[in-house]
């Protein structure tokens, strides 16, 4: 009888010992739970997290972590006021959705949801939030080649957006089943060409889709009936466009100038690319080795490099050939497709007056160009609007003395 009161209380005093271990453990890794979730969101605003739908939801080591820590907190966030405690988790009533919110937040300030599709999600610090797109190939797949220009009937602005209705307000788009890594900026220098617009138009945004590009279009017109100045305007949509989104490549495009072929990519390369090597009023050749003129693209890195393009040009010509000479100035090169590929239409126009010292401009470039361009420019924004094809910025320059 003695043996055995001896063992029943070793017995006893044993699974008391491991009871207390299980207790010990829980609350341990209660802890480690809150703490890796801690360090998932060590942020200062409030984060809403979305959980899946799922049985047994409530069971998860982390939710009854989290469950523990939020009753034992006697905050009352109904009225909105600040939290008291330096993190708190509030869920909502079908143990769904998690509220992250830091001591100087109030919970009327929510912000930022997050979702996870399943449980490892919550505790694998190491993946981020992607719902699995794949990267657009550097190739998209459906392009065709050679491209029907039409030139007539010029469409109405109000067709354009009816055939458009995939667009987004600003002239942009992006592909929903690939994910595409640099934002392009297309920047269209205007003035009293509207219908070449419409047609540019009609003509650009079948040609971007189909290569799968997050584009916007940005239209940047003179004001007033001063001398044209081609480059300022683009220096202005550079910088405007980057005011309202992170784009990676610029494309500078005159409107009269209409692609030919869907494999001349509108994308920026390595080197700035001059992308109008062959048109047809040149009988689809390269007027001279330099030029750089109607239509290229240039990586928002080497733009600023090269101080953008010189804000001296007034009237037509002579701003493409200084850019040309940047490009060399600063150890860079031009780049082009073959003259097959980068063939392009000019619609027909009245050619704008000339540049009466643009040749006096361009010899005395080199003395000017860290002073002349991008941190020289000035302008006055008189209208922004987001119409559904285009961005349009209406903006006055400033003369010169």
């Amino acid at each position: 009888m003695l043996l055995w009161c001896q063992t029943g209380t070793l017995y006893k005093g044993l699974l008391t010992l491991v009871l207390a271990l299980i207790a010990l453990e829980y609350l341990f890794g209660s802890f480690i739970e809150t703490r890796r979730w801690d360090n998932m969101f060590p942020y200062s605003n409030t984060t809403r997290v979305q959980f899946p739908e799922k049985p047994g939801f409530q069971h998860h080591p982390l939710v009854k972590a989290l469950i523990g820590i939020n009753s034992n907190s006697a905050t009352n966030n109904s009225s909105g006021t600040p939290l008291t405690t330096s993190r708190n988790y509030n869920f909502n009533n079908n143990l769904t959705t998690v509220e992250i919110v830091s001591s100087n937040i109030t919970s009327s300030n929510l912000s930022n949801t997050t979702y996870f599709e399943n449980f490892d999600e919550i505790v694998d610090t190491n993946r981020s939030n992607t719902t699995g797109i794949p990267l657009c190939p550097d190739i998209p797949p459906n392009l065709r080649g050679r491209l029907e220009i039409v030139k007539s009937p010029v469409p109405a602005v109000l067709d354009l957006e009816n055939r458009f209705t995939w667009l987004k307000p600003g002239g942009h788009w992006y592909p929903e089943t690939c994910k595409v890594i640099k934002k392009v900026a297309i920047i269209v220098p205007f003035r009293c060409r509207g219908e070449h617009l419409l047609i540019f138009l009609q003509h650009m945004h079948p040609l971007l889709k189909k290569q799968q590009l997050d584009y916007t279009i940005f239209v940047v017109e003179q004001d007033g009936s001063g001398p044209f100045n081609r480059a300022m305007l683009m220096n202005i949509g550079f910088t405007e466009a980057l005011k309202l989104n992170n784009f990676d490549c610029f494309i500078f495009h005159d409107v009269d100038l209409l692609p030919e072929d869907d494999r001349n990519l509108y994308t920026c390369p390595e080197q700035p690319r001059h992308m109008s090597v062959a048109v047809n009023i040149f009988n689809y050749k390269l007027p001279y080795p330099g030029i750089f003129g109607g239509v290229s693209a240039i990586s928002r890195e080497h733009f600023k490099l090269l101080n953008g393009f010189s804000n001296s040009f007034w009237g037509w010509g002579g701003e493409d050939d200084d850019m040309s000479n940047r490009i060399r100035f600063h150890s860079l090169h031009i780049s082009r497709y073959p003259i097959s590929m980068a063939r392009y239409t000019m619609l027909t126009h009245k050619k704008d007056k000339p540049s009466p010292n643009r040749y006096e401009i361009l010899r005395s470039g080199q003395k000017r160009f860290s002073t002349d361009g991008l941190n020289s420019l000035k302008y006055t924004i008189k209208e922004v609007k987001q119409h559904l094809l285009y961005t349009w910025l209406l903006v006055e320059l400033q003369p010169p003395s």
